[in-house]
């Protein structure tokens, strides 16, 4: 008998170890941006909110396959190379890593978009998904649209829409000077500019459209100079990182006091940079918002991630859907592994995003419809960005944004 009871009891035990280490499976998820150089912040900040994101809202009990699985975030540093995203994405492979996540640079994107389709296409049974939080170049999801990508950022044609918007309304608003990166993500936003300003207000001349080479230039005088000098009433720019710092701070010291609407002129350092000088002037489309809190369990959430990260910025609304997404996909196949099955319960989800409302990962092209807001400059927030004291809040909501926008993707499905 007591040989018995000693089998039970470690048959039981071994039962019990087993079922810790189901409860505890890592569901590893490769986070490849820029963790140090120039644009370093960018990155640390996504990884920060995907971090609070999975603390929040996924790795709780029960949450995922039955409290079976957890996500885990593994960092790569990029860069900010297309090169070196390459090489990263090749090591996360080996390390048997199936689930990639980037969204600093439409030019990285685009790379790994390649890689990655090669990858499944010489491996069928052992595909790698890729969920781009923030590069927003159209052509992603539309000529270069494939199955395995899926994009959770509004592109930067649904921005200038919204942003255009807000543009015809003001009738002070008659020359435009268009200004940004020399890649694709900077030439997309001038297309869609030159495009839709033409559309909603013919009368509006623009005055100016270049390009300049991307984390390049130390001094931007010269371009402050000849958008002060073309007489425009306001400036459009998709510069990023240092590249917005150094434009913005050229431009308002110019002696520019007219709106400059931007896709990324907030947070990481540029809220901080600009200050008192860019309050109502310096204006930011992007998909949800933080101020004000779309609702209570958002205003929680938002609390949450600035007492986790007192010194970074929730200031990528939308990152905060990508893994309670991802885990409504797993839970649904009822498995981590099977990568295709997930990356067919993504295409046409519906989400209600905490800070980004109804969102829909649109089946057509994996484009993420959801709301998108243009936000102003103001020390008038609940909260503020690099701790200076100010922030943007929404002044245009615009729920379901582009939701019947035309694709030209046209999805080869496995």
């Amino acid at each position: 008998m007591k040989k018995l009871n000693f089998m039970m009891a470690t048959a039981l035990a071994a039962g019990l170890i087993a079922g810790t280490a189901a409860a505890q499976e890592k569901v590893r998820i490769a986070f490849i941006d820029p963790l140090s150089g120039p644009f370093a912040t960018t990155g640390t900040q996504g990884l920060a909110i995907y971090r609070h994101t999975v603390n929040e809202l996924v790795n709780e009990p029960d949450a995922l396959l039955d409290g079976q699985a957890e996500f885990e975030m593994v960092p790569f540093d990029n860069k900010i190379s297309a090169k070196e995203s390459l090489i990263q994405l090749q090591v996360a492979m080996d390390q048997g890593i199936r689930i990639i996540a980037q969204g600093a640079s439409s030019g990285v994107a685009s790379a790994l978009t390649e890689a990655i389709a090669k990858h499944n296409r010489r491996n069928p049974d052992d595909p790698v998904i890729f969920l781009n939080h923030s590069a927003v170049d159209p052509a992603l999801t539309n000529d270069k649209c494939q199955f395995w990508h899926f994009r959770f950022d509004a592109n930067s044609d649904i921005k200038m829409d919204a942003l255009t918007d807000d543009i015809a309304a003001n009738p002070d608003i008659k020359k435009v000077y268009v200004i940004g990166q020399d890649y694709s993500f900077g030439k997309a936003v001038a297309a869609a500019a030159e495009r839709f300003l033409k559309e909603k207000r013919p009368d509006i001349e623009i005055v100016g459209n270049e390009l300049h080479p991307i984390g390049k230039v130390k001094d931007f005088t010269p371009y402050a100079r000849k958008i002060v000098g073309s007489g425009a009433d306001a400036v459009i720019t998709g510069n990023w990182g240092g590249d917005m710092v150094g434009l913005g701070k050229a431009v308002m010291g110019a002696g520019f006091d007219k709106p400059i609407y931007t896709y990324y002129g907030a947070t990481s350092g540029i809220t901080a940079a600009f200050g008192e000088e860019g309050d109502g002037i310096v204006k930011l489309v992007g998909a949800g918002q933080v101020n004000p809190a779309p609702s209570p369990d958002a205003q929680a959430f938002i609390e949450s991630f600035y007492e986790s990260f007192p010194d970074l910025d929730l200031g990528q609304p939308q990152m905060a859907n990508v893994a309670p997404m991802l885990a409504a996909a797993i839970n649904e196949v009822g498995n981590a592994t099977d990568i295709k099955a997930i990356a067919y319960a993504l295409e046409g989800m519906e989400h209600d995003g905490i800070l980004t409302g109804k969102t829909v990962m649109r089946e057509s092209d994996h484009q993420a419809i959801q709301t998108v807001t243009v936000q102003g400059q103001t020390p008038d927030v609940a909260f503020q960005y690099d701790k200076s004291g100010r922030g943007m809040n929404a002044e245009t909501i615009v729920e379901m944004a582009s939701k019947d926008s035309a694709t030209s993707c046209e999805m080869k499905r496995p």
